[in-house]
């Protein structure tokens, strides 16, 4: 019981660590206003991580290209890891390094938006993507630990929970990015459904 009871005092502290940094709550803020640009630009989101990040970035994709709370018109998000087929050819005949970026570099296009979800931030894989969509002017958000070690330095925005602890931070990034689909969705559908 007393194991139970500290996992949940720990992820407690974390949030009420987040509700107290004004700058990443403002970095989230200014994250669902280039989400909400980006999709009545005509653009996507993309998702990419590794893991237990990479069920996280399928997880926010469906949430957007689905529904969230809204019955609405479907958005353009996808999660890059999805294409078995695609994964595994370019591991091989590449690099499991090149994944992301190789998709990122043939289907991303300006205006696009690259979310990546390392709680280490030096996940090799998305650091490439990074770079390949800093190449096609496409925004990147990274989701990512306390340190947001080297994805913090070519991340146009990034939202770095303050733990260092693995699990915490994924089910942080997960809240986090239930909160952005929702309040994404809601300024953009929201008044369609007001009577």
């Amino acid at each position: 019981m007393k194991k139970l009871q500290n996992g949940l005092l720990e992820a407690t502290v974390i949030i009420n660590a987040v509700l107290e940094d004004t700058d990443l709550l403002s970095t989230m803020d200014k994250v669902i206003s280039e989400m909400t640009n980006c999709f009545n630009r005509g653009n996507k989101v993309m998702f990419c991580g590794n893991g237990g990040s990479s069920a996280d970035a399928q997880h926010l994709a469906a949430e957007l290209s689905g529904k969230f709370y809204l019955d609405r018109y479907p958005l353009p998000a996808e999660a890059l890891h999805v294409n078995s087929s695609y994964i595994t050819a370019v591991a091989n005949d590449y690099s499991f390094d090149k994944i992301y970026s190789r998709y990122v570099s043939g289907a991303g296009k300006q205006g696009d938006i690259l979310i990546g979800l390392t709680t280490s931030g030096n996940s090799e894989n998305i650091l490439q993507a990074f770079h390949a969509a800093h190449e096609n002017g496409i925004i990147t958000i990274g989701f990512t630990g306390k340190s947001g070690g080297k994805l913090r330095l070519i991340s146009d925005y990034l939202i770095n929970i303050p733990s260092t602890v693995v699990p915490r931070i994924q089910e942080m990034h997960l809240t986090i990015g239930h909160i952005i689909c929702e309040m994404v969705e809601k300024a953009l559908f929201e008044n369609e459904f007001k009577q």
